[in-house]
């Protein structure tokens, strides 16, 4: 039985794939929700009246894992008269009504411009008892006008543009998430203070090319410029941007890095492939020595800075001479992580219809080729850290181990996973307890490719405002701008909660 359906409040769940778009875009969802009377479900809660897809299609598995999923609902569904289901996200924006033929128990499908929509969405499909499919060719509202439910009390994401106005043959974004529309700096800067005046201590400025904004109102610095005045705002130790594209790399950005002491010493920075041949097929608008050229103006301003990035491997024509290039670029750059990729062919894309498409076998090769080159060059990368202190802010759900081993977890200025141990003040209850959110400090004691550990107590441990809201269970919401939706989802009696459990981002 569903919550609604024994009297309480209509309850959701919001699942997420894809990037760290969609996880901002599944906050806006579920404030949205919230506002409008819906409750989230507890974890325990295995029927919620209303179950939201926020997909991803940039890989050929989305399809799968997206009708798989809606498949196994389906029985679920029907055991619960009044659930709902929804499917949101890029590929929404792609399938549109195929999702409602393919899945006829989907009752709501809206696209990445809409979101705002989907309140209104799912008490027309309630009232009609139809599937409503919503899609708009282009963005009606920036999103972060929208409310927002936060999902960490200590770090936040702040969309500054969306859309894209490159065109990367292998990429169906720009088709999905439309031409790159940038919010004023002032309304970002309000944003930020707002989440630091609740307690958030770090934030990720996003984009799907964050450092071309400023593109839509001509102001080629506009990033640069941005990055400092996020120096200047009290109680924000920490900036993170991603990603940047290495066509739009200016020197002035890299000074702003440099300068502004609360922008950390990290850079994700997507190379894709090494090969001059492929990036150019890829439509990539730089080379490798444009993007090594990067990397040394970085390392020079930042020493100590930490590059992480994107590959993708087997691209339509890759020659194993494109993939050794591929492989000098990793061991030149010195990468402390990259995220790799088998070439997946995207309908709808210029390179899904490119001669070359090579064999399964030969891409599998070549990718575990690559992971072996790059595991060995950022287990030497952490190796050089075992035995310094780094500063760690404390996390939720960064360290799967960290219950069986006795460690918390949290993530390094530079960006790098650290295990650490607490001395005892992990403890619930115990004098002095570490608290998601909270800053110490600790000297590494081990190095492995993906991580690092640190055996030893803290060397110090800092008490923080996002430690106190996650110790009372606070997690910072952003009203944004209702636009006129109604109040809907919920008896008139059950008020609009104002507050929520912090989870697990």
């Amino acid at each position: 039985m569903t919550t609604a359906a024994a009297g309480g409040p209509r309850t959701y769940q919001v699942r997420t794939y894809g990037c760290q778009m969609n996880v901002h875009d599944s906050e806006r969802i579920s404030g949205l929700l919230e506002q409008a009377g819906y409750v989230r479900a507890g974890e325990a809660e295995d029927t919620p009246d209303v179950v939201v897809f926020n997909t991803c299609a940039v890989r050929e598995n989305a399809d799968n894992r997206l009708y798989g999923n809606l498949g196994h609902l389906r029985p679920v569904k029907n055991r619960h008269p009044g659930m709902q289901i929804a499917v949101g996200g890029c590929l929404a924006q792609k399938d549109r009504g195929d999702i409602v033929r393919r899945a006829p128990w989907v009752d709501v499908v809206f696209g990445t411009h809409n979101i705002g929509s989907l309140p209104v969405l799912l008490e027309r499909a309630r009232h009609n008892a139809a599937a409503e499919v919503e899609i708009l060719e282009s963005l009606d509202v920036f999103p972060s006008t929208l409310p927002t439910r936060r999902e960490s009390t200590y770090a936040g994401w702040v969309s500054i543009s969306v859309g894209c106005n490159n065109t990367c043959t292998f990429c169906i974004v720009p088709s999905l998430r439309g031409k790159e529309k940038d919010r004023r700096p002032g309304d970002i800067l309000s944003e930020v203070r707002a989440l630091v005046d609740e307690g958030v201590l770090e934030v990720t400025l996003l984009g799907q090319n964050v450092n071309s904004y400023g593109v839509e109102f001509g102001d080629r610095y506009a990033f640069g410029k941005l990055l400092r005045a996020c120096g200047e705002i009290d109680g924000l130790e920490r900036v993170r941007f991603t990603s940047p594209h290495p066509k739009d790399f200016t020197d002035d950005v890299i000074a702003a890095m440099a300068e502004t002491p609360n922008v950390c010493p990290s850079l994700h920075m997507p190379l894709q492939s090494g090969s001059d041949d492929v990036l150019r097929a890829m439509r990539r608008s730089y080379r490798s020595e444009k993007y090594l050229g990067i990397i040394e103006k970085v390392r020079a301003a930042m020493p100590d800075a930490a590059i992480t990035t994107d590959i993708i491997v087997g691209f339509p024509g890759e020659t194993e001479a494109d993939f050794e290039r591929t492989l000098d670029v990793v061991r030149e750059a010195r990468f402390s992580s990259a995220f790799t990729f088998q070439y997946s062919k995207r309908p709808g894309t210029p390179a899904a219809t490119m001669d070359g498409q090579l064999p399964k076998q030969i891409v599998q090769e070549r990718y575990e080729r690559l992971i072996a080159c790059v595991e060995e060059i950022t287990w030497a990368e952490n190796k050089k850290l075992v035995g310094e202190t780094v500063e760690v802010l404390v996390a939720v759900g960064e360290g799967r181990k960290d219950e069986r081993t006795g460690r918390m977890s949290g993530r390094a200025r530079d960006g790098r996973l650290v295990h650490f141990a607490t001395g005892g003040a992990g403890e619930p209850g115990a004098a002095g307890t570490i608290r998601p959110g909270d800053i110490v400090h600790t000297a590494i004691t081990y190095a492995a490719p993906h991580h690092l550990n640190a055996d030893g107590a803290p060397l110090s441990h800092r008490r923080t405002r996002a430690g106190d809201a996650a110790e009372a269970g606070r997690s910072p919401r952003t009203p944004g701008v209702l636009l006129g939706l109604p109040t809907i989802g919920a008896p008139a009696a059950a008020p609009t909660p104002t507050t929520g459990c912090a989870v697990s981002p």
